[in-house]
């Protein structure tokens, strides 16, 4: 389970399990990506939510 953030400089994924880490990340600097992986912490529950719902139906 992983999710993509992106932002007007890049992106980046996120592992979502077996805990939240950050895969890999494309011109993105330290500061955003630390402003996206609090946000992949903030939204965990709806983040998992809507990927079971997306990818298991």
């Amino acid at each position: 389970m992983h999710v993509h953030v992106q932002s007007q400089n890049g992106e980046a994924k996120f592992w979502l399990e077996p805990t939240i880490e950050l895969s890999q990340h494309y011109n993105l600097s330290p500061r955003e990506i630390n402003a996206a992986l609090r946000l992949v912490q903030e939204y965990e529950n709806d983040i998992r939510n809507a990927w079971r719902k997306h990818f298991l139906g």
